[in-house]
């Protein structure tokens, strides 16, 4: 059994929980869910993100089991254990199944990494970080802006 993640981590997911779920949920964009929660991108390929976002358009993905295909968005908080999991073998996994966005958290250094799927293949878009009060927003929620702050000093 793997241990749980650390207090700062939990935190930013609860921040990134609360913000985007509320503004998700007002503008009846779509689902985000937490972990624990299989996404099946293969018959051999089964993550478990820290949040993930399905828009209402894909919402048929969504089984009581689990989620079957690619969310829309993908959020990974990284932990000592997991950054080279995160940062290499699940963004390859994330753009070979067509995952639209990944955000790679990272709370150490305060900052966001945003993957974006441009002719098919990841491009790294942003590379936000709380010190420069960079300011978070995606066009898969269109209106939606996070000062990086608001996560990070939770």
């Amino acid at each position: 059994m793997s241990p749980s993640p650390l207090t700062k981590h939990q935190r930013i997911s609860s921040a990134l929980h609360l913000i985007l779920g509320l503004f998700i949920r007002e503008k009846k964009l779509g689902h985000l869910l937490a972990a624990p929660m299989d996404v099946v991108l293969s018959d051999f390929d089964v993550v478990e993100p820290d949040l993930l976002f399905i828009s209402t358009a894909r919402e048929s993905i969504i089984t009581d089991k689990n989620i079957q295909g690619a969310p829309d968005l993908v959020i990974e908080i990284l932990s000592e254990g997991t950054r080279k999991t995160d940062e290499i073998i699940k963004r390859k996994l994330y753009e070979t199944h067509g995952v639209s966005e990944y955000w790679v958290v990272d709370p150490v250094l305060s900052t966001v990494k945003v993957y974006r799927t441009i002719n098919n293949e990841y491009v790294r878009t942003d590379e936000l970080s709380a010190e420069a009060n960079d300011t978070l927003n995606t066009p898969l929620l269109p209106g939606l802006s996070i000062l990086l702050s608001e996560i990070f000093d939770s």
